[in-house]
């Protein structure tokens, strides 16, 4: 049965947009639609948690993974990439074959899970560049141990963190681009490295697609002209991933990667942790250790000024990509949606468009025109808010 849905996109054209469970079947102009935002469901593609829900703790129940999928509905966010950090080799099996189950037995998982996401641990462990990450489980790419991974996790490894100057990264890089199930190949991305311009170039030409957190992963103080930021935002062939939460990047910051890379190429990321969305208090949790939620939404590691993930969600990044982040709407909704199921292989999805999926978010409008509150959600022709 066909449903309908009214609204008006980013670009802030009235549509009706009829749907069912087989994707959107037809958008026609509504020049009377009612004022609220309609956008495609929110594609996360780096994200540990949310709202108490871990995907880094093997100790919690199996269900956090379902009830994460199901909790950030309320968010808009339809499609996720659970990123599993970095840890030792039979936690990581136990977590990634613990995504496979879940995806393997729950629709909804299977739906709004498309891949994974490993963040480590083939990062830097300098100092400021592996950021909360355990300095005693960070290693040297090996083939053999991913490969295990991927097979544990059924093939669903789809992007995968690593920092290009370890030894065997760039032979590495190849081995991901040959790897996967679907024969697309595991997105090779550059995060939590110290990496030359040389050895970024060389990760590009190896089949390296993606930045993770660009900007973030680094020590505090680096050389103003040697540095992984610069080659990283003259290499075309990587999509810069940008954390928009207001703590990660400051405004200006922001904005100057965001025209350096240019929209085309950059995609909104939350990096939410387990404590997103959770009321300011001290935790203690199995990625972190002490982490202090303050009042302004930040994460941060107790007693310091160090960033232990996000605590925003990807709608919270739009808005602040919209307001603070001085993106226009279309702009920031495009990154937040098309161009991230773009470089996943996701065609049918993050789209407003007949064919695609019926993952579709509306939204209020603040006075000023800003992104408001979550109005209704459907995920893949469903009604779920």
């Amino acid at each position: 049965m066909s449903e309908v849905l009214e609204g008006r996109t980013a670009a802030g054209r009235g549509v009706r947009v009829r749907f069912s469970a087989n994707g959107i079947e037809e958008i026609t102009d509504a020049p009377s639609a009612p004022d609220l935002l309609l956008i495609p469901g929110l594609v996360d593609i780096q994200l540990n948690g949310y709202g108490g829900l871990d995907v880094n703790d093997p100790s919690r129940p199996a269900s956090d993974l379902p009830d994460l999928v199901r909790a950030l509905w309320g968010q808009g966010v339809t499609t996720v990439y659970p990123t599993i950090i970095s840890a030792d080799d039979a936690t990581t099996t136990t977590l990634v074959k613990r995504a496979a189950a879940a995806r393997g037995t729950d629709p909804d998982v299977a739906y709004g899970v498309p891949g994974l996401h490993l963040e480590g641990p083939y990062i830097s462990s300098a100092e400021g560049a592996r950021g909360a990450h355990d300095p005693a489980v960070i290693r040297d790419p090996d083939a053999d141990e991913f490969d295990r991974w991927q097979a544990a996790a059924d093939g669903a490894i789809a992007i995968m963190t690593l920092a290009p100057e370890r030894t065997g990264a760039i032979e590495f890089t190849r081995h991901l681009v040959k790897t996967s199930r679907t024969g697309s190949g595991v997105v090779p991305s550059v995060g939590h490295s110290l990496a030359t311009a040389a050895d970024i170039h060389a990760f590009a030409a190896a089949g390296g697609r993606l930045s993770t957190h660009l900007g973030n992963g680094l020590p505090a103080q680096i050389d103003r002209h040697h540095n992984p930021i610069w080659p990283q935002l003259t290499e075309d062939t990587l999509t810069a991933g940008l954390i928009a939460d207001g703590h990660h990047l400051p405004a200006d910051t922001f904005a100057a990667l965001v025209r350096a890379k240019g929209p085309g190429r950059c995609v909104l990321t939350s990096d939410a942790a387990a404590l997103a969305g959770c009321a300011p208090s001290d935790y203690r949790t199995a990625v972190g250790g002490a982490v202090t939620v303050g009042s302004d939404g930040s994460l941060r590691l107790q007693g310091t000024p160090y960033l232990a993930g996000s605590g925003a969600s990807l709608l919270d990044c739009l808005r602040w990509a919209t307001g603070p982040g001085g993106l226009p709407l279309e702009t920031a909704v495009t990154m937040a949606t098309t161009t991230p199921a773009d470089l996943l292989g996701l065609h049918d999805r993050g789209r407003l468009e007949v064919g695609a999926r019926a993952d579709l978010v509306q939204l209020t409008s603040t006075p000023d025109a800003a992104v408001g509150d979550l109005a209704t959600v459907v995920v893949n022709g469903r009604f779920i808010a």
